[in-house]
């Protein structure tokens, strides 16, 4: 990949972030000396450490290390999730730094590549890191800007030969308006992020615009059923879907395997893909599937290979992610952070153990989002057997009066309870799961290690 940009140090405000630190993995094999802050150390921080980045944990400009405290020679990207208030991103601007947002590096990134660009409300992490793996083993490779991290790259970042790009075109800060792709996908278009953009008219508005930045000669590949005032006459339109036959691009001849994956057939516009075998469960990763073989079509793909590739495809850390898959106890992990989401991977869960008790513990993600859905979360959530509640992770936001995880609790309509963070791990041992998921975009991650392990020694004890 190109760098555009030339910085002798890049300093990465919010380096931890899944989409900073696959740019700070970029500019580090490009040979740029990195650092940054984060507010809290995790898994990713360190790792980032390990390949060389410097990082630190306390918003102090004293802390900025002398090489990167030069305006000359030091780019400075900042997430918008940080505080406006921010010190260190305070102190670069009042010193005369570059300082760009994530969005806009990667635009730069992006420009002379071919583009393969995943939007959508829910769905755009898994899909796109499909596209990597597909344009890996199937397209002649290729780099990717993943939103997760890859179980068969171990990456969040791929540097890979070929000009294509996969990128996830996140609609958080209108950060995918930076983007003019080649060919494109939008899984959907529900209310999200109205923090941002006020009503669900403006955010389909910038879905829209979106749209409207993919070139001339360019693909869309929409989700059936996704109405956008869409106004882009240069480019072609097609629609995808899990099985309605309406699609374009769609599955058919669906067959359940035994452990939760699907064979079937993808139906394209000038052929059809026999036989084919997605390597991860779940019903919606097969709609996933669909949007990632009708993105690689636009480009071209060898088929026996992508067909190899969907069955060698091993997923994402933390998208519909089993830890314990056994006939005593199944435990999933799950990103998901928006009622769309549950209600999916909820749906899912039921067709693949249709004769099961399904056990669902639930981070709310933000004050705004559980203002704008408690309804809706506490009516995807109620399609579990039993809930549980953390509270409410507040990322970015200061507390909304009278907004907690008890406006979801008193919705829920199967039994339900609110249990702090640390207590979680107790509080799923003491279920006794037949089948658990977590869920949520906090750090209800930290959780996952010690649940698999509870879990997994109480199974033990039973033989």
């Amino acid at each position: 990949m190109e760098n555009h940009t030339q910085p002798k140090q890049i300093y990465f405000l919010g380096i931890g972030g899944i989409g900073m630190s696959a740019i700070a993995r970029y500019y580090m094999l490009e040979g740029a000396s990195v650092a940054g802050y984060d507010r809290t150390e995790t898994a990713l921080t360190r790792r980032l450490a390990e390949e060389g980045a410097r990082i630190h944990y306390t918003d102090d400009p004293a802390l900025i290390e002398e090489p990167f405290r030069h305006p000359d020679d030091t780019l400075v990207v900042y997430t918008p999730a940080l505080p406006h208030d921010h010190a260190e991103l305070g102190w670069f601007r009042s010193h005369g730094f570059r300082v760009l947002k994530r969005s806009e590096i990667l635009g730069i990134l992006a420009r002379d590549k071919y583009v393969m660009a995943v939007a959508g409300t829910h769905g755009k992490t898994t899909t796109t890191t499909l596209t990597a793996w597909l344009n890996h083993t199937a397209g002649g490779g290729g780099s990717a800007f993943l939103g997760g991290i890859s179980k068969n790259f171990d990456n969040n970042f791929v540097y890979g030969a070929g000009n294509r790009l996969a990128v996830e075109a996140d609609e958080f800060d209108r950060s995918f308006l930076h983007l003019w792709p080649d060919a494109a996908v939008i899984t959907a278009a529900d209310a999200d992020h109205l923090d941002i953009y006020g009503t669900l008219e403006e955010l389909h508005r910038a879905f829209a615009q979106f749209a409207g930045q993919i070139r001339p000669g360019g693909t869309l590949i929409l989700k059936r059923g996704v109405s956008l005032p869409i106004d882009n006459p240069a480019i072609r339109i097609y629609s995808y879907a899990c099985t309605d036959e309406e699609a374009d691009f769609h599955a058919a001849n669906l067959r359940p395997q035994p452990d939760g994956t699907y064979r079937y057939d993808i139906v394209c516009p000038d052929r059809t893909l026999r036989d084919c075998r997605l390597g991860i469960p779940g019903i919606v990763n097969v709609e996933n599937s669909v949007a990632a073989v009708a993105l690689l079509w636009t480009a071209g793909f060898d088929e026996a290979k992508l067909k190899e590739g969907l069955e060698s495809f091993r997923g994402v850390r933390r998208r519909f992610d089993f830890h314990l898959n056994t006939p005593e106890v199944i435990y999933m992990d799950d990103y998901a952070h928006h009622p769309a989401e549950l209600r999916a991977a909820l749906t899912s869960m039921r067709r693949m153990f249709p004769h099961r008790r399904i056990t669902a513990i639930f981070q709310p993600h933000l004050y705004s989002r559980t203002q704008d859905f408690y309804r809706e979360f506490a009516e995807s959530l109620s399609l579990a057997d039993e809930v549980i509640l953390a509270p409410i992770y507040p990322a970015r936001e200061e507390p909304i009066p009278g907004v907690t995880s008890q406006l979801i609790a008193d919705r829920v309509t199967v039994p339900c309870r609110i249990v702090p963070l640390d207590r979680i791990p107790q509080a799923a041992q003491d279920a006794h799961p037949d089948i658990l998921i977590t869920f949520g975009a906090g750090n209800i991650e930290n959780c996952v290690e010690e649940i698999t392990r509870r879990l997994t020694e109480e199974r033990l004890a039973k033989r």
